[in-house]
């Protein structure tokens, strides 16, 4: 169906008239990828549209990211903005070749799971607490796998190392499942991913949970504490997933899309499908997405800066 004719304002009260892209900072399969289709098929079934997911991996999302900055801001061409290209890329990359804030549209947060810091089943310690004395008292013992420097469980941990003074070195990976299959050979004693990756190993026995981050409890780990409960504050990092629009999208279109995709948030169908990923839902205002994204690039900016983590 074409938009009536009579200028931009009859064009965006019709909007969607045409299939929306949503552009996946990731290869099919990962997590950005997967909220990515549950969106996508809900906003499909809510605004009568196709919205059609468009996989750009390479350069840690900065491909995808660049892509959506210089796209018409028609509200046709959307993308995941998540904790990488939003946040932690930013803190740590010079030479990104994009603004994460004035380069874009903040339109709607979707959902975040937290992370949990894991050691294998080796490791003789069963708390927090105990792991920062284990350290302490074998200086050298302790080294933990990250997914790549200037990642979210990379910075995590350096927060956690500056926090707790405990003399931990990092193994960078190509991935977090190289990460655990050398924690469970011994090579590596932590890893600190996000919920869902840690999940079939902590069931498995394997590994053991020692902390979660946010602010309460995960209901599918009701018995570990946060960090907060075990005496570390500031430990709220989830990797988070929302949709952004390149800047200058129009104001209307950005609270029709805001609308709608906190109705589909607020569906139990929704809440469900999110909940099975370990994931939950964070609905907020276009303004409040726009200060979480703001916010979060400056506390992983100070967190890099302390442990000076700089990406290429």
């Amino acid at each position: 169906m074409l938009a009536a004719p009579g200028g931009p304002a009859v064009a965006q009260d019709n909007y969607p008239s045409r299939p929306v892209k949503i552009i996946a900072p990731q290869a099919p399969g990962g997590g950005v990828d997967l909220v990515a289709r549950i969106i996508a098929d809900r906003l499909r079934v809510a605004m009568g549209q196709s919205f059609v997911i468009e996989n750009q991996a390479g350069a840690g999302g900065a491909i995808a990211t660049q892509m959506t900055a210089r796209a018409q801001p028609d509200g046709y061409t959307l993308m995941i903005g998540y904790v990488a290209t939003h946040a932690t890329n930013p803190a740590v990359k010079n030479n990104l070749g994009y603004d994460a804030v004035k380069d874009f549209t903040p339109i709607a947060m979707l959902g975040g799971t937290p992370n949990l810091l894991v050691v294998a089943r080796a490791v003789p310690v069963n708390t927090l607490q105990e792991l920062v004395a284990y350290g302490k008292a074998n200086p050298g013992k302790l080294n933990y796998g990250t997914s790549g420097v200037g990642t979210l469980n990379h910075l995590l941990m350096e927060q956690f190392k500056h926090a707790s003074a405990v003399p931990i070195m990092a193994v960078p990976y190509r991935s977090i499942g190289q990460a655990f299959t050398d924690a469970m050979g011994g090579q590596i004693q932590i890893v600190f991913p996000g919920l869902a990756a840690a999940l079939p190993h902590v069931r498995s026995g394997a590994f053991k949970p020692l902390a979660v981050t946010g602010d309460k409890r995960h209901p599918l780990l009701p018995n570990v504490p946060t960090f907060k409960e075990s005496g570390y504050e500031g430990f709220n990092g989830l990797t988070w997933y929302g949709i952004v629009g390149p800047a200058r999208l129009p104001a209307s279109i950005t609270k029709k899309l805001n609308e709608e995709i906190n109705k589909v948030l607020a569906s139990p169908d929704l809440r469900d499908t999110f909940a099975a990923e370990a994931l939950n839902v964070m609905p907020m205002t276009p303004p409040q997405f726009g200060k979480y994204i703001a916010d979060e690039i400056a506390h992983w900016t100070t967190v890099a800066r302390a442990s000076k983590i700089e990406a290429e």
